[in-house]
């Protein structure tokens, strides 16, 4: 540049450093409910933001099942939320009617969810009926294969980790909307997940 141009030449400021931001993942932590409280809490981060909880009627013997979406929440501090979707039941029996608005589709009865926010859902693995089937991506697996049962409550709670990479070398950090949150919400009027099998 000559001499001439450099006097001329229009200075930009120095734009300021921005602080790269840590990338939260959303999902879902599986937490038995007998280990709370205890220095052995066995907590496991899945990391989902749409899934499928299925199980079958331990009586019935017909497939439930209850699609959920977990979100963020308005504000970057505020835990994310459990979305209620959907559900379906493949027929009626004993102390499963379909609710009302139920529809007849290909051989199921869908409807919405009552509670379509509830803050957890306690999930009820008995010994003696078969594990829940969690799905999402277009697969589904047991869910002892993520966390395996004690035959006792598993809670099911929205949760996000932050991953390590440049900004933070740190573990993932677990932040579980958990019972400090507030109480479960109470039992739906009609059998899920929030219920036992």
């Amino acid at each position: 540049m000559s001499g001439a141009a450099e006097a001329n030449a229009v200075s930009l400021p120095t734009p300021p450093q921005v602080k790269p931001q840590r990338r939260m993942i959303l999902g879902v932590c599986l937490t038995l409910a007998a280990t709370l409280g205890t220095a052995a809490v066995q907590t496991v981060f899945v990391p989902v933001d749409r899934f499928t909880l299925a199980w079958m009627h331990s009586i019935e013997k017909v497939r439930w099942e209850e699609d959920y979406g977990v979100v963020a929440g308005a504000d970057p501090r505020q835990p994310p939320m459990l979305l209620a979707l959907q559900a379906r039941v493949r027929g009626s029996g004993a102390g499963m009617e379909p609710p009302p608005d139920a529809q007849l589709r290909d051989g199921w009865y869908a409807y919405t969810p009552q509670i379509q926010r509830p803050l957890a859902l306690r999930l009820t693995r008995s010994i003696y009926t078969a594990d829940y089937d969690f799905c999402s991506a277009g697969r589904c697996r047991p869910m002892s294969e993520l966390l395996p049962s004690d035959g006792d409550i598993t809670l099911l709670e929205p949760c996000r980790a932050g991953p390590p990479g440049p900004v933070d070398q740190t573990a993932p950090e677990l932040s579980p909307t958990g019972p400090a949150a507030g109480p479960s919400p109470p039992p739906a009027k009609y059998p899920s997940a929030t219920q036992s099998q």
